[in-house]
């Protein structure tokens, strides 16, 4: 079917024969709600997993089982090109911008109590619910995950990274360890103690359906790893060698975790996901392979990210599917599979991607993309065609030719710029105004590009 191509090797094949990977009883699991994680890395660089083109100095074998073992995407999808505004189409399943919430400061205002999260659905079809790690979509209580849904919390408010050794208590009570609705002291490297976490919540709710919402602050700046960690990677580069120890650690901890869902063989009949919240950044010597700039960019390297999904009861392993999909669509494709109802009266961007996957719908998941930070740097796809605008500055691309985005294509097809421009500012003018509207500080993320950071140390 277009878009699905399988990777199975012959000894894949046998294994899956030997261990009736789709037999009678793994579809009497899957009649059964499957449990959910969904694990959110951050500023990863796109060819920093060794399930993807990668350079020789990567290696994640952990993640790497959820391609093994499900689906690999490779032209999987931010929706926003910092941290925050995808984690709130992430929790919602629509575009941010239809709620003004458009970079990564917007934070500050919060997730609108409008909005209906991930985790209020499925709480409300009888799902435990627990985040851990990094929420970045609120700092007040009124928008604090235990009031979005979850039932348990450990983690941090805000505001982009954390110190991964100062687990102590802050000054700003957001920028503090919280174990719900509380702040804590804590000790330990941050990255270790949430895989710590998430392993302790699948097996307090082993016996019920379970939802786990998994968001790493790693490999965000700051670059923070222990010592003897470091000391495993001689790049030649010390802070891509600290980078791949902080990828190290999150490597081990979803190993951890996938341990434990086999251990308790709730492994079959659970949704893995991961992806990156947007693309490797420039300060955290990431690497996004042959996509071109970083995060802060809507140029692919800023928005194209790693996207993995296992489900062994439903889904073949070793599948690649190679159509445009967005981390919208995780939220409709997770209701469709624990059969949780959407609210009636709200529309959804994302798309359930379950009939791609299983072979029952065929085509194209979207037929448009859009990404707008509210900062003059916007884009638009369409099959094969990508239009990029930097403040006017308009480009084309073809990316079935051109991933790397290296070729500018306006000037020889001005009408197909023009139909993507269109179709870009029509789609803008539906869109609510920033939530975010008293001027105030703007949010860590915003302050990672090189440029602005020189520009600050000035001021």
């Amino acid at each position: 079917m277009p878009g699905v191509r399988s990777e199975f090797s012959r000894r894949d094949a046998l294994r899956c024969l030997a261990g009736g990977a789709f037999s009678l009883a793994a579809r009497g699991a899957a009649a059964g709600r499957p449990n959910v994680v969904l694990i959110v890395s951050d500023d990863h660089g796109y060819a920093d997993l060794s399930c993807y083109e990668h350079p020789k100095e990567v290696s994640t074998p952990n993640i790497d089982r959820i391609a093994r073992r499900g689906v690999r995407f490779t032209q999987g999808y931010a929706s926003a090109y910092v941290c925050a505004p995808t984690r709130a189409a992430l929790m919602t399943g629509r575009y941010q911008q239809r709620f003004g919430f458009y970079t990564a400061s917007d934070s500050r205002a919060g997730l609108p109590l409008s909005e209906s999260t991930l985790a209020d659905l499925l709480r409300g079809h009888g799902y435990a619910t627990g985040a851990f790690g990094k929420w970045h979509l609120g700092l007040e209580m009124p928008y604090h995950p235990l009031k979005r849904g979850f039932d348990e919390f450990y983690g941090f408010l805000g505001h982009g990274g954390h110190d991964y050794f100062d687990l102590k208590r802050q000054a700003q009570a957001y920028a503090s360890i919280w174990r719900n609705g509380e702040v804590i002291d804590d000790s330990g490297y941050l990255t270790d103690n949430l895989g710590r976490e998430a392993v302790n919540f699948v097996r307090k709710h082993q016996n019920r359906p379970f939802f786990l919402y998994l968001p790493f602050n790693a490999v965000h700046f700051p670059l923070q790893a222990p010592p003897e960690s470091i000391r495993k990677f001689d790049t030649g580069k010390p802070d891509r060698d600290i980078y791949l120890a902080m990828l190290k650690h999150q490597d081990e901890a979803v190993g951890k975790l996938l341990d434990e869902l086999e251990k308790l063989k709730l492994d079959r009949n659970t949704i893995v996901i991961y992806f990156s919240d947007n693309g490797g950044a420039r300060n955290n010597a990431s690497n996004n392979g042959a996509l071109r700039d970083f995060k802060h960019s809507v140029y692919e390297g800023g928005i194209r990210v790693p996207f993995l999904m296992q489900w062994p009861a439903r889904l073949k392993g070793n599948t690649v599917f190679d159509s445009p999909i967005i981390c919208m669509d995780v939220l409709p494709t997770v209701a469709a599979a624990t059969g949780a109802p959407l609210p009636a009266g709200r529309e959804y961007d994302g798309k359930n991607l379950l009939p791609y996957l299983e072979g029952a719908a065929s085509g194209p998941v979207h037929e448009w993309l859009y990404w707008d930070g509210d900062e003059g740097k916007r884009a638009v796809r369409n099959g094969r065609w990508k239009l990029v605008d930097n403040g006017g500055r308009i480009e084309l691309f073809d990316l079935e030719a051109d991933r790397s985005e290296k070729n500018d294509l306006s000037a020889k097809d001005p009408a197909a710029a023009g139909r993507l421009r269109a179709a870009l500012e029509a789609w803008r003018k539906k869109n609510a105004p920033r939530i975010r509207q008293v001027a105030g500080p703007p949010d860590e993320d915003e302050l990672d590009r090189p440029r602005e950071r020189k520009r600050r140390k000035k001021d």
